[in-house]
């Protein structure tokens, strides 16, 4: 009776994670419904993404980061469209209201669904390329590989310039899937209110981040990206950034406990070209709680290239 009864407590534990994950929300044509921008049907799924400014001029980029979605880039978007770019945001796979295709969450992973784009829209070279957090080691990752499209790199905290996270237990087989489908969306929400984040162009920025955390795909999504784009370290790609001379600006949040400290010195060591900023006042939010110092930044740096 004992051993019966040990085999029924286990099973329910192995089949938590698949009875959680079946009671979010599914991302389907449903939620999309009234979506502001469009939707590309790519060789990965269904990518949803927004063109923002004028219709004519150079374009800008944004990829965002680990856990967020395009919406991160409210606050900074008109930044760049007062300065007459043509600005694209999307959602990256397993964020928003992209697909959440099965596949493992790597650079080639995220370089294939911004280039699927680029092509199904038609846009060529001459670019900016902005990259937020994990979006700044898929913009940096992009910009080697590509680098005759791109003319600038503009980076806000990213990752790829020392080892990511190596510590956390979502990362060891096995028990880190089944935390990831079982705790880690509360862990995370409580991690947003603690840091609550809001701005003017964003007043209900903790709220989306919470909403989405309860979304079929999300958890699996972030919890492979941990495991195989955070942890890639871009040495190789920066110093080809130099070798290239693509224009680089980097900035920083003094107060970023998310990022290790060490990542602007060995930007400065594998791109002396580099112009980086840090805002000693910032976290890791930076490019939402402080649109006015980045806009005066990005206005020194493009007179500079």
């Amino acid at each position: 009776m004992i051993w019966a009864l040990s085999i029924l407590v286990i099973a329910g534990i192995v089949a938590l994670p698949r009875l959680l994950e079946a009671q979010r929300a599914p991302m389907d044509d449903a939620r999309r419904t009234d979506a502001p921008g469009q939707f590309a049907d790519l060789s990965q799924g269904t990518t949803h993404y927004q063109w923002h400014g004028p219709s004519k001029g150079p374009v800008a980029v944004c990829i965002h980061g680990l856990t967020t979605s395009s919406y991160v880039f409210d606050e900074f978007v008109p930044v760049l469209t007062q300065m007459g770019y043509r600005v694209l945001t999307y959602d990256l796979f397993g964020r928003g209201l992209s697909d959440r295709p099965d596949g493992v969450q790597n650079r080639g992973f995220f370089l294939t669904q911004l280039r699927d784009l680029l092509e199904h829209e038609g846009i060529g070279g001459d670019l900016m390329i902005v990259g937020n957090s994990m979006g700044g080691g898929i913009a940096t990752a992009f910009s080697a590989a590509e680098w005759e499209r791109v003319d600038r790199l503009l980076l806000f905290a990213p990752t790829g310039l020392a080892p990511g996270i190596t510590d956390r237990m979502e990362l060891r087989p096995v028990i880190g899937d089944w935390l990831a489908l079982t705790v880690f969306g509360r862990r995370e929400r409580r991690r947003i209110a603690e840091v609550d984040l809001r701005s003017p162009a964003l007043p209900d920025l903790p709220e989306r981040q919470m909403a989405e955390t309860r979304t079929q795909g999300y958890a699996a999504a972030v919890l492979s990206s941990m495991r195989h784009m955070i942890s890639d370290v871009m040495d190789r790609e920066h110093k080809l950034l130099r070798d290239r001379f693509t224009a680089t600006l980097a900035i920083w949040g003094g107060l970023d406990d998310v990022i290790p400290g060490q990542a602007a010195g060995n930007l400065a060591d594998w791109n002396r070209e580099a112009h980086q900023v840090t805002f000693d006042d910032a976290g890791h939010g930076l490019i939402i709680t402080h649109p006015d110092q980045i806009r005066s930044a990005l206005q020194d740096w493009l007179r500079e290239v």
